[in-house]
């Protein structure tokens, strides 16, 4: 029994993950264990909104420790996480400060100050990134033109490799989170060196890119000794969340994903870029894969949006569990109400509920009920999957002939269904554990135990 621990962090929550792979009828088989879940959430500090490293740290030092009573053979540990945000370590690998998260309001007008410099047409036809005010590029760029640039930094880590890095001891930049930030050449794979420089953004903070499936190397001794592990190997998976449940996916031709969330990011795998006006315009984004191919996607504000609403009715005394909203919501007339869920409105937090009804119009305090309110929000979103499809379809020439829902939001059959009634389209419901079976099959083939994503 060869078994690998996935470590899953997302925007709400963490989990440790014991892949284990044993014999099964077909060949190998794929047995996934949640052994540790943990709350990830934001705090102030300094004035601005920040990851909490230090609990993410502590939660999955703890998911390590159960794996040590629960794991046979270990062969490896690789972590995953959402995209574009970074710390920077000093010269001794010190953190400097906590991550900014993307929600943070530094970035505000920094679009428009880059493209003074470089236009949306070069930066997209050299990156084949989408335009988010929240990638890397401008959360750089604010920090480089803003003053607060930290002087002692002297190596900038995306949030996978920061936990690497605390796992093993090397600072690496793995290349499918460094795909998102916005400043990777999308054909030579590395850094955009002349157009950071331009942008005044320094470069020798830049570390090499490795690509998925990496043997970083093993873990510290003294985290051997706290821990009770071996000399575990850390292996870089697929590190962007989307990237590695991409490849826990078994797509087939003419297949979309849509990978359901905090966000929902909907899209094909392809294995060259797609760039050009029209995919500018549709602001679709070219990012890495697993074994080298790219996934031509879209972000779509996702499960956020409810999730927000419940946080409100929980504070107000509603009902918020999600199980009985979704119920008395599937009772609800369909069709009836509907809203853009990239109105930039929902971006941050807030009293979701109050933000859903200005933009439908409608006066303050209508459509008050959770229940009416959770069913606008999936219609909303299927809607808008549907809208993402037929922009897909403009670009690719054809529109996807089924759709793959994979991650949390497919355990919402309510979606599920208002997704294939909204695209006319059959869709397939998981695997829930995409993220975490892609993270597993990387580190599975880096070690020698699986060929390929195909096998």
């Amino acid at each position: 029994m060869d078994a690998f621990v996935a470590v899953d962090l997302g925007a709400s929550s963490g989990r440790v993950v014991l892949a284990t792979f044993g014999a099964g009828s077909l060949g190998l088989r794929l047995s996934l264990e949640e052994v540790h879940r943990f709350r990830n959430a934001t705090l102030r500090h300094a004035g601005h909104e920040v990851w909490d490293v230090e609990a993410l740290w502590e939660g999955i030092l703890e998911g390590l420790r159960r794996v040590r009573r629960r794991a046979g053979d270990l062969r490896g540990i690789g972590v995953d996480t959402w995209g574009v945000d970074y710390g920077f370590l000093d010269a001794g690998g010190r953190l400097l400060a906590p991550p900014v998260c993307y929600r943070d309001a530094r970035t505000e007008g920094w679009i428009e100050r880059v493209r003074s410099t470089a236009g949306a047409e070069e930066i997209h036809e050299l990156t084949g990134v989408q335009t988010q005010r929240f990638n890397t590029l401008y959360q750089l760029a604010a920090e480089a033109g803003g003053g607060t640039w930290p002087a002692r930094a002297a190596r900038l880590v995306f949030i996978p490799d920061l936990f690497h890095h605390r796992l093993c001891g090397r600072a690496v930049n793995e290349r499918t989170i460094a795909s998102t930030s916005q400043m990777l050449d999308v054909r030579t794979r590395a850094f955009a060196v002349p157009l950071l420089r331009r942008l005044g953004i320094p470069t020798d903070v830049l570390g090499e890119i490795v690509p998925p499936g990496t043997v970083l190397g093993p873990l510290l001794p003294s985290l051997q000794e706290e821990l009770g592990l071996p000399p575990l190997p850390v292996i870089a998976p697929a590190s962007h969340d989307t990237a590695s449940a991409v490849a826990g996916t078994p797509l087939e031709p003419g297949d979309a994903f849509l990978s359901s969330g905090t966000w929902s990011l909907l899209g094909v795998e392809r294995t060259a870029p797609l760039l050009g006006a029209a995919a500018r315009e549709l602001n679709f984004t070219n990012e890495a894969g697993a074994e080298g191919t790219l996934r031509l996607l879209k972000n779509i504000p996702g499960l956020w949006i409810l999730d927000e609403c419940r946080r409100a009715w929980a504070r107000e005394g509603k009902e918020a569990a999600i199980a009985p909203l979704l119920a008395r919501a599937a009772t609800a007339a369909p069709w009836t109400l509907a809203f853009d869920p990239d109105d930039p409105r929902f971006f941050h937090p807030g009293h979701m509920p109050s933000e859903i009804v200005a933009a439908l119009g409608l006066p303050a305090g209508a459509a008050d009920d959770p229940a009416t309110l959770t069913r606008v929000v999936i219609d909303s979103l299927a809607l808008r999957y549907d809208r993402v499809l037929d922009e897909l379809a403009s670009l690719v020439g054809a529109r996807p002939s089924r759709l793959r829902i994979v991650g949390g939001g497919s355990r919402l059959d309510l979606l599920d269904q208002a997704t294939a009634d909204a695209c006319g389209l059959e869709v397939l419901a998981g695997p829930e554990e995409a993220t975490a079976a892609g993270n597993a099959l990387v580190q599975a083939i880096a070690t020698g135990l699986v060929e390929d994503l195909a096998a």
